[in-house]
């Protein structure tokens, strides 16, 4: 785990953090059902048969209707792509699965509660990997794959959103994609005057700090190399230093930005262009399938989407969209312009 995973794991320790995420980023009717009046942390250690310690990133569970079904939230953080990260969160459910029954949380003939596997992607490149296990088996004989393991997790890309759409929300998991994806100082300082106001009560005395530790240690550091800091201890002494250095930092910035580009260029050429043309087309086709049918169909989109490399193909997919009935239409559209149908 990077150090950046470990600034998010501090982070997603919080109950308000998690709230947040997925009241603003999981785009399903059942969020509303959650009483996240009963948000816990679950142990994130587990043992296996071999007696190898095995370490998840951060599980959570709440309780979910009139029923008091608990609903845990595993979430993996990554700022790297992993190809078979599905099978790393099958791996993972099972432990906790069975950690459930050694500890007998769930009782005999009680069936298991449901998981909601989350994948916080906050990488430069567009993530690749496959979302449903399913996808990285081969069929095998006729019949077989009805055998197969199934497990999709839920794909959230910091980078897909645009500031325009962050800036209006009063949503914390918000305010980190907005500084990840910031340019320039000015947003960095807008984005904690919110942050200190929002997390102004005593009680909240921990995630400010946790804000600041990331800031301090992971963000600027990436941002600002070899510029000295001081150390402070909270988000308002933060926004005023950044207030007071924000000419001083926006050049440096955009210097640093500016040899950033000439290195890429000169490593890269025509082909970085190519691509990144490719994954803006589609990122912003990814926001729109995620605006008309949901989180889930835009996850189930990823894969195929990455597997076309005409930009005018995607370009005839933007009106293709807007003609479909429904997501079952749409997926079936897709999956034949993939060449998977």
């Amino acid at each position: 785990m990077t150090d950046h995973d470990h600034g998010y794991k501090r982070l997603f320790s919080h109950p308000e953090m998690i709230r947040d995420l997925l009241v603003g980023f999981v785009r399903e009717p059942w969020i509303a059902g959650l009483d996240f009046a009963t948000l816990e942390k679950y142990p994130t250690e587990f043992i296996d048969d071999r007696l190898r310690q095995r370490r998840n990133d951060v599980i959570w569970r709440l309780r979910w209707g009139s029923d008091w079904l608990y609903i845990y939230v595993l979430l993996e953080f990554q700022s790297r792509i992993h190809p078979y990260m599905a099978v790393r969160l099958l791996s993972y459910l099972g432990l906790l699965y069975q950690d459930l029954l050694d500890t007998r949380q769930i009782a005999l003939g009680q069936r298991l509660p449901p998981v909601l596997p989350i994948v916080l992607y906050n990488g430069r490149q567009p993530w690749t990997a496959a979302t449903e296990i399913a996808d990285l088996i081969e069929p095998g004989p006729v019949g077989l794959q009805h055998y197969h393991p199934h497990l999709r997790y839920l794909l959230i890309d910091e980078g897909v959103y645009r500031d325009s759409e962050l800036a209006v929300m009063r949503n914390l998991a918000a305010a980190l994609f907005r500084l990840e994806n910031s340019r320039d100082p000015q947003t960095v300082e807008a984005v904690l005057t919110a942050l200190v106001d929002w997390l102004a009560a005593p009680e909240h005395a921990e995630l400010r700090r946790a804000f600041v530790i990331w800031l301090q240690q992971i963000f600027l550091k990436h941002r600002l190399p070899g510029v000295e800091l001081p150390q402070l201890s909270e988000l308002e002494e933060m926004r005023a230093m950044l207030s007071e250095r924000i000419v001083e930092w926006t050049e440096q910035w955009k210097q640093q930005g500016l040899q950033q580009g000439l290195q890429q260029g000169l490593q890269q050429g025509l082909q970085q262009g190519l691509q990144q043309g490719l994954y803006s087309e589609r990122r912003a086709l990814l926001r729109l399938i995620r605006r008309r049918f949901g989180e889930t169909a835009a996850g189930r989109s990823i894969s195929m989407l990455e597997r076309i490399e005409q930009p005018t193909v995607l370009e005839d997919l933007f009106e293709n969209l807007l003609d479909c009935p429904d997501e079952t239409a749409w997926l079936t559209q897709l999956r034949v312009t993939a060449g998977e149908g």
